[in-house]
């Protein structure tokens, strides 16, 4: 998770809406200086979240699977570091779930204890986002990650891209976005129009939220 923005900074996380954001991600991050392991819990997150610990990937979070809170484990760091990386996943459009505001909506608890102040970085995954993304050199096994590569065309048509290689994540041809892939399903392998193409080399990147290395595109 490289390429970090400015950090916005509340005592509480506040929501994508609250951040002027309607799309991608948001990384939340503390540092403990109270309880420094034990049971982490969110209120009503929305959607998805991957949680680390001194940068150490923990496990995940999923509202679609019910799973709310996440066990911490002992560090030998005086104040860990706590960061949780939260997806927005679209909209319920219906019955009085229609208000489904993105990200930390409420409030986060570790043991019991509310945890404050926050730093937030946004991540919209939006066109002006993504041009203005910086190779970096960083080397590192922390899940997260955008891949690139490219294929050579002699003609273009419409075609799918395969995604069953990786895990959970979206991904760009020549900087279009062509949707979201989960290895869960239903979607993993996403539509490319011919119109997005063109002879000779084309470009391919792949955000993935747990992959550390990189695969196969068929």
């Amino acid at each position: 998770m490289g390429n970090l923005p400015k950090a916005i900074l509340a005592v509480q996380p506040t929501t994508f809406e609250a951040n002027d954001q309607n799309q991608g991600f948001i990384l939340y991050k503390t540092r403990l200086i109270g309880h420094k392991s034990g049971n982490l819990k969110i209120t009503e997150i929305h959607d998805y979240a991957t949680v680390f610990l001194n940068g150490k990937y923990i496990g995940k979070l999923d509202r679609t699977e019910g799973i709310s809170s996440i066990k911490l484990p002992v560090s030998d760091v005086k104040n860990p570091i706590l960061e949780i990386f939260v997806e927005g996943m679209g909209h319920i459009n219906f019955a009085q779930e229609m208000i489904d505001r993105k990200g930390i909506t409420d409030r986060v608890t570790l043991n019991g204890m509310t945890l404050m102040n926050w730093e937030m970085y946004k991540f919209p995954m939006n066109d002006a986002f993504i041009s203005a993304l910086k190779p970096t050199k960083v080397q590192t096994d922390k899940p997260g990650m955008f891949f690139n590569g490219s294929f050579e065309l002699k003609k273009v048509a419409d075609t799918y891209l395969d995604m069953k290689n990786y895990q959970k994540g979206f991904t760009w041809v020549n900087g279009h976005n062509l949707g979201r892939y989960w290895n869960k399903g239903p979607q993993t392998r996403l539509y490319c129009p011919a119109c997005w193409l063109k002879p000779g080399k084309n470009e391919v990147l792949v955000f993935d939220l747990h992959q550390t290395e990189p695969e196969i595109v068929n």
